[in-house]
């Protein structure tokens, strides 16, 4: 393939660009006519590719600009379709700006993200190709009313972390072909407006981390192209209506940390990828059939009120995350979980989940976190968890657990955090548990463990808590890391490594019959 080469733009485009490069002298910006004199060259500079190479597109992203005075340069370009101003220093966008763009037909592009821009939203009159407008991460203030109501092609608005105030905005283009709207983390209040949902081409909203209150309005039903739906972290209340259900395009609907109250709609699964109602006031049972969505990812149900099984159908190869702590939740936790060959996150916390662990988990393979704690699960600990070598997080504490700790648990060489706190285990604490190398955190207390501490946990070089209290234990420990909090005792018996004044490694030699409160000395 032959290189692409660019023709000199017009003369007077060529002009132009020379003109800016002289007044942005002194920042970051790369440009230098001298070693090349044809801008379609430049870094962030694309011309089209026609014989008479015209610029398209113009990207100063990153480049430490703290002025925007020469915009209004920029705005002679009138074949300009992309101008990207985004990760600079900017506090204002200059009145030539607005004067001169918003002649220019085919501007269809428009990121001023991640800058310092203050003050209320200027008025975008004009701009009628404006497509896409990106002023996110800024500190704009004020209320929104009809400074982007003349934008008749604006099809996505990003205006996510500000601080806007007001209603949400319901004047966003004459044309209603808006299809993303996105305008979480600001201080919006009052309710969700019906008008909003007038523009039938959404795809996205995002309205989350506001001061929203109200429901959600029954119409949101009628949007057929709504993919994302966020409006987590609000004052939202009601309940959540059954017509989202029938939304087959929506892929992502997360309204966690609101005031929901009802039940979770039957049939929501049909469509969904990523489900989260997590704390709210939801009651009910979990829907029978929830879990049976092939395509479903991510589902966090925790922190609601609800009751019942966990649904025995299940048959989504692609879930990743399961959530349902801290609910009321009964029953066993069934076996055919382990369905889920690619999950990663199990969550059962603070239920009253019963039974045993199931075997049959030690075939999700790819599980980084087991939290079955608070429950009232009984039995042993199964031999198959040994499988779960990617698992960096096993919770089982505050059940009924017994028996000894299987041998089997050493091989879990990812493991970072075991609390197996508040059971029933019995015997000594296997030698074998120095192999996991990466453990940071090892909670056995309150148990009925006996026999002598193994040596061995000195070499446990990662370590910062060790917790043993509440056990017939005795023996000694050599010489531990640095930094690391240690309970052998009852409530208050926590010691603390620390250095020597020569930086070495203080050696702990503990006769844990001189600190009887639950361990035995040996």
């Amino acid at each position: 393939m032959h290189p692409l080469v660019f023709s000199k733009p017009p003369s007077t485009q060529t002009t132009v660009m020379i003109s800016i490069s002289q007044q942005l002298n002194g920042t970051q910006l790369p440009w230098d006519v001298t070693k090349e004199p044809n801008p379609c060259l430049w870094q962030g500079v694309a011309c089209s590719r026609s014989n008479n190479s015209s610029i398209i597109s113009l990207s100063l992203s990153g480049f430490g600009l703290s002025s925007s005075d020469f915009l209004s340069e920029v705005c002679r370009i009138d074949s300009l379709q992309s101008l990207n101003l985004s990760n600079n220093n900017l506090k204002s966008i200059s009145d030539g700006f607005f004067n001169g763009c918003r002649e220019i037909d085919g501007l269809k592009v428009l990121d001023f993200s991640r800058n310092r821009l203050v003050g209320p939203l200027p008025a975008f009159r004009n701009f009628v190709g404006l497509e896409f407008l990106d002023l996110s991460f800024n500190s704009l203030t004020g209320e929104i009313n009809s400074q982007l109501s003349q934008l008749v092609s604006l099809k996505c608005l990003n205006l996510i972390f500000n601080e806007f105030s007001g209603s949400v905005p319901t004047q966003l283009g004459k044309s209603f072909v808006l299809e993303q709207l996105q305008l979480s983390t600001n201080k919006f209040h009052g309710e969700i407006p019906v008008e909003v949902l007038k523009y039938k081409n959404l795809a996205l909203i995002d309205l989350s981390d506001n001061n929203l209150t109200g429901s959600i309005p029954e119409a949101i039903g009628n949007l057929s192209k709504l993919q994302l739906l966020l409006l987590s972290s609000n004052h939202l209340s009601g309940e959540i209506p059954k017509l989202i259900s029938n939304i087959s395009t929506l892929q992502r609907f997360e309204a966690n940390q609101n005031n929901f109250v009802g039940e979770v709609p039957v049939g929501i699964k049909r469509y969904i990828k990523i489900l989260d109602l997590s704390y709210n006031n939801l009651h009910g049972l979990i829907p029978s059939d929830l879990l049976s969505q092939s395509s479903l990812q991510h589902v966090d149900l925790s922190y609601n009120l609800l009751r019942g099984t966990i649904p025995e159908r299940m048959s989504s190869r692609s879930l990743v995350r399961l959530k349902l702590g801290s609910n009321s939740l009964s029953g066993s936790i069934p076996a055919k979980l382990a369905t889920f060959q690619n999950l990663v996150y199990l969550d059962l916390e603070n239920n009253s989940l019963s039974g045993s662990i199931p075997p049959e988990l030690g075939a999700c393979q790819n599980l980084l976190l087991l939290n079955l704690a608070q429950n009232d699960i009984t039995g042993t600990l199964p031999v198959e968890l040994g499988h779960l070598t990617k698992l960096q997080v096993m919770n089982l504490q505050q059940n009924k657990l017994g028996g000894q700790i299987p041998p089997e648990i050493a091989q879990l060489e990812s493991l970072e955090t075991l609390n197996i706190s508040w059971n029933n285990f019995t015997g000594p604490i296997p030698s074998s548990i120095s192999n996991l190398k990466r453990l940071a955190n090892m909670s056995l207390q309150c148990n009925n463990l006996v026999g002598s501490i193994p040596a061995t946990l000195g070499d446990l070089n990662f370590l910062l808590e060790l917790n043993l209290g509440g056990n017939q234990l005795s023996g000694t420990i050599g010489v531990l890391g640095i930094g690391i909090c240690v309970w052998i005792g009852g409530a208050g018996d926590w010691i603390t490594e620390r250095r020597n004044n020569d930086g070495g490694a203080f050696r702990f030699r503990w006769e844990l019959g001189r600190l009887l409160q639950g361990n035995v000395g040996g």
